[in-house]
């Protein structure tokens, strides 16, 4: 990993991490192949970035990462870089590929406790280098939402995803598009900011700490989760290979609709059985928008009687960083049953629910 930090105490600097991804690629004159830039120059691809005013350091990944080679040991990289620098930048943007930005960002937010100052993650869907990029805009608007002060303090406290002219919570998003520009949406929480000729921010959507939060990192992740994706003539046989995987400790039921599974006795008996066992079962629905509500239909009415938890109207990203998180902890099942009913991080809309 290549690494520059400027230790200035200056409220206006900000350090861009990148971890790989379009945005930092360009193509090679000579072979036509888009190859990684060096992010220690960054003022003199992006020379519009000196127009800010802000003190610029950066952060290399070496080698760049694909973003499907993203894995929860790069979560525990982030972690730590942003904790070993948090006492010297106003903010921080992370340079990511989209495919797997909303599951960093998601954990990033449990990972990072009484965090107090912007974690932008953002990312292109054309090369920086590329006359039609968005990758200018993205990195530009990012590092001045991760610098945006008021009365002193930063505006927006909280690990974001920015993309096409908008500002969501991180673990509110989900990757929408793979061909349009704004590839990315919250569809349970309002953005926290739009961009135009000015940035709007919405105050009231955003997350403010206590004052006396300091950072604290969390880097113990329990991998053992598994998603069992709920689909019309499922065998069982498929279920039987899901929910037998060896140390399973969590597992995420993408159901229909509100929160609708079969209610075959196969079906239900077996989820029972994973409980019985100890295992966390959590039911997030597939659809973009809405939210489970077991009960409603009968249809999810046996499994909230053998002991399935609602995933409210969690993504399914954060529903996996969520559980990473909890299981990783020192905490009881009971413990983890108890902070899966709360929103930790903003994650779910309880009070719009219940």
């Amino acid at each position: 990993m290549e690494k520059e930090v400027n230790n200035m105490n200056s409220p206006q600097s900000i350090l861009i991490i990148y971890t790989g991804g379009t945005i930092g690629m360009m193509k090679n004159p000579e072979t036509g192949i888009l190859d990684p830039f060096n992010f220690n120059q960054i003022e003199d691809q992006v020379p519009e970035l000196k127009k800010l005013g802000h003190k610029i350091s950066a952060i290399q990944f070496d080698p760049p990462l694909d973003s499907s080679n993203i894995s929860s040991d790069v979560w525990v990289q982030l972690a730590v870089i942003i904790k070993d620098n948090f006492d010297f930048y106003h903010g921080f943007v992370i340079l990511h590929g989209t495919d797997t930005m909303a599951f960093t960002a998601s954990a990033l937010s449990f990972m990072l406790e009484g965090l107090s100052k912007p974690v932008i993650l953002t990312g292109s869907q054309l090369p920086i280098s590329d006359l039609r990029t968005d990758g200018k805009d993205n990195l530009i608007t990012s590092i001045e939402i991760a610098a945006a002060e008021k009365g002193g303090l930063p505006i927006v406290p909280e690990v974001c995803v920015y993309f096409e002219n908008s500002l969501f919570r991180g673990n509110r998003t989900t990757k929408n598009s793979a061909e349009n520009f704004n590839a990315f949406k919250s569809f349970n929480y309002p953005a926290l900011a739009q961009t135009g000729i000015h940035i709007k921010y919405n105050f009231q959507a955003i997350h403010y700490p206590d004052k006396d939060e300091k950072l604290k990192i969390h880097t113990r992740l329990n991998k053992n989760i598994a998603i069992l994706k709920i689909f019309p003539g499922m065998r069982e046989n498929y279920v039987d290979a899901i929910i037998n995987i060896d140390n399973l400790r969590g597992l995420i039921i993408e159901t229909f609709g509100n929160g609708n599974a079969p209610n075959y006795d196969w079906f239900v008996s077996r989820i029972e059985k994973v409980i019985q066992k100890g295992v966390i079962v959590l039911n997030v629905t597939q659809c973009n928008s809405g939210h489970v509500e077991m009960g409603k239909y009968s249809t999810s009415k046996d499994l909230k009687r053998a002991g399935v938890l609602s995933g409210f109207d969690i993504t399914v990203e954060a529903a996996i960083a969520k559980l990473m998180y909890l299981l990783g902890g020192e905490y009881s099942y009971s413990e983890i049953v108890a902070h899966m009913n709360l929103s930790l991080r903003g994650e779910i809309s309880l009070a719009d629910i219940h």
